[in-house]
């Protein structure tokens, strides 16, 4: 087996893996911005009926 063969063989499953993660961390991430974003849309919600109801 030729020398660059061997090389991708030893680095083709670090990149695959490293892609992986970098997939997982940005679905992850995303989740969060998104779980936040309508957190605090919620508690806008629940500000203005307060103020609307102590009017």
């Amino acid at each position: 087996m030729p020398v660059w063969q061997q090389v991708l063989v030893g680095i083709v499953p670090s990149i695959g893996v490293g892609a992986l993660f970098w997939f997982v961390m940005r679905a992850v991430i995303r989740a969060d911005r998104n779980e936040r974003a309508a957190l605090a849309q919620e508690d806008a919600a629940a500000a203005q009926e307060d103020n609307a109801a102590q009017a």
